[in-house]
């Protein structure tokens, strides 16, 4: 168990929930954790990693173990939302984006294109991002990213953050919570920007809703007719 003395065991809430399956099962609890938040992204990965790296420096898993299970736990989560996006598929997507106001199937197409062009560096990069890093997972799957590509950039961008979070808390110890209150502010930053682009989004759609097609000036057709006519005859 972790040591009270320390005044700095956790006492219920997720850290304590962790906590629980850390003495349990050892390095796979934390592994186990990390899975769970990937499928339910307000388990903060924030808390958890750091504490498996507190577990660590006090001697209840080793380093390694610590990292590898996490990294594990991240990929098999991934691989539950790559499965569930590839359930879903890109008909039933483009069947709900239709339905939907403000959205056009033309901005899926655009979504789609730059994710056959940027997929693989976007989960790389998306496992590093707060929220994104679940929810990235489900378009590979929607858009049947190759498993290899999928796996391995998954696994690289999941080791870098694991192993950033998980090396804080051991290097930290007792004062592992420091990372979860600066994380905080990272994660709220990034709520933030996406917040303000979606805002940005609906307010640019309404304004194009309400604004009246302009009618073509009196004899533009005429006009365009006789520079195409020209046009063929040079």
């Amino acid at each position: 168990m972790m040591s009270a003395a320390s005044g700095a065991e956790p006492a219920g809430g997720i850290a304590g929930w962790a906590t629980d399956l850390m003495d349990e099962l050892g390095a796979p609890g934390a592994g186990l954790a990390i899975a769970l938040e990937n499928l339910f992204p307000p388990l903060p990965s924030e808390v958890i990693l750091p504490l498996a790296g507190f577990a660590a420096a006090q001697g209840r898993m080793s380093l390694v173990a610590a990292i590898v299970w996490t990294t594990m736990g991240s990929v098999a989560g991934a691989l539950a939302l790559y499965g569930i996006g590839t359930l879903i598929g890109r008909d039933r997507i483009r069947a709900l984006v239709a339905r939907l106001p403000l959205v056009k199937l033309a901005d899926l197409d655009r979504t789609e294109a730059w994710f056959a062009r940027h997929g693989a560096r976007a989960v790389f990069l998306g496992r590093m991002v707060p929220i994104f890093r679940s929810l990235i997972s489900i378009p590979a799957g929607v858009e049947r990213m190759r498993m290899t590509v999928f796996l391995l950039y998954t696994t690289l961008g999941s080791l870098l953050w694991n192993t950033g979070f998980v090396l804080a808390g051991y290097g930290l110890g007792d004062n592992w919570r420091t990372v979860e209150e600066y994380v905080g502010v990272y994660s709220k930053g990034v709520v933030a920007v996406v917040g303000a682009a979606v805002l940005v989004f609906v307010a640019v759609r309404i304004v194009k809703s309400r604004t009246p097609a302009r009618e073509p000036r009196p004899g533009a057709h005429r006009a365009e007719t006789r520079e195409f006519e020209r046009d063929r005859i040079f």
